[in-house]
């Protein structure tokens, strides 16, 4: 088991770690071993692990992602080896992202599909107190993202969706169900035509670390580059409006593109367009409840499936009243 590298107060694993460890063990620099390790909490994709290590040059913390499901396993390669190089391009960047330390997209010598990268300060902040804040650093933080240098040759992947039309189904609780086959039907059309940019395309709270005070957040670091992609920074702006939307209510995801365009950054002016990107990723929120299990881990116990739902709707509604 990972654990017997040092102590830790990380929960039993059912899964195998002594490949893992080993692996571990020859990546660290001479004379480095692992004191501590500590199961992380907050996300759903991949186990994440904070390591204490201590060595010659004096301790340091680093983190070690593990795809360890069946359906992430299948698409590691892919996905890590995207991370991996991402997380070599921002070290030439102004974006507080973690410096790749090693990486094992296919569990070679792993128990599992692994990255190894070192560990960012702060904290996820996802309480109302200090949200609009918080909203405000987001938006800045997603234009410089948006403004990254990129050579054609070098562009990340396009984007890909994650939601369709035929595959809309309104939530069980829902008293609007036409408002849900009305939104299908604006994405059942082509895409608009768009200039593309750097995206992180899984950009929302839960993904940035901030340091400082709840009235003068500080961004301390950006995570989770698995689906790095090309595309229109609509795109970007509406993920992150939709996660604001179900932490925080409508209004605070109605308001995020306006906090975005104030930061100096770029969007459609067509409102059908823009609508377009909006409900995309919006209709992909449809299963709210995987995404919000991660924060109430993190405190957000009052997001239960009702209120997820019903934030969910009133939003598509808020949506339509202001560019449909």
């Amino acid at each position: 088991m990972l654990p017997r590298m040092g102590t830790t107060t990380e929960d039993a694993s059912a899964h195998s770690w002594s490949s893992t460890r080993a692996w571990l063990e020859k990546t660290l620099s001479a004379g480095e071993r692992v004191e501590r390790v500590e199961r992380l909490r907050g996300g759903w994709t991949s186990e994440m692990r904070r390591l204490d290590v201590t060595g010659p040059d004096g301790p340091r913390s680093l983190v070690l992602r593990s795809f360890v499901t069946p359906f992430f396993v299948r698409h590691a390669e892919g996905l890590l080896t995207r991370e991996a190089d991402i997380l070599r391009r921002l070290a030439a960047t102004d974006v507080p992202a973690a410096a790749l330390v090693a990486v094992d997209a296919t569990a070679q010598h792993c128990d599992h599909p692994s990255l190894l990268m070192t560990r960012l300060p702060g904290a996820v902040r996802l309480d109302d107190e200090g949200a609009e804040a918080r909203a405000d650093a987001l938006a800045r933080l997603l234009v410089r993202i948006h403004a990254l240098p990129v050579p054609a040759h070098d562009r990340p992947r396009t984007y890909q969706p994650w939601a369709f039309a035929d595959r809309v189904t309104p939530p069980a609780t829902t008293r609007r169900p036409e408002l849900w086959h009305r939104a299908a039907d604006v994405i059942r059309r082509e895409p608009p035509p768009y200039e593309g940019r750097f995206l992180h395309r899984d950009f929302h709270p839960g993904n940035v670390l901030f340091t400082g005070p709840d009235d003068a957040p500080q961004v301390s670091g950006v995570v989770d580059w698995v689906e790095t992609s090309w595309g229109p920074a609509d795109l970007d702006v509406a993920h992150c409006a939709t996660a604001l939307a179900l932490l925080h209510g409508a209004e605070a995801g109605l308001a995020f593109a306006d906090r975005y365009t104030a930061a100096g950054g770029t969007l459609t002016p067509d409102a059908p367009a823009h609508l377009y990107w909006r409900l995309l990723d919006t209709l992909g929120y449809g299963d709210a409840e995987k995404v919000a299990a991660p924060w109430r881990t993190l405190g957000r116990t009052d997001l239960t499936p009702e209120v997820l739902a019903g934030r969910l709707e009133a939003y598509l509604d808020t949506l339509f009243t202001q560019y449909g």
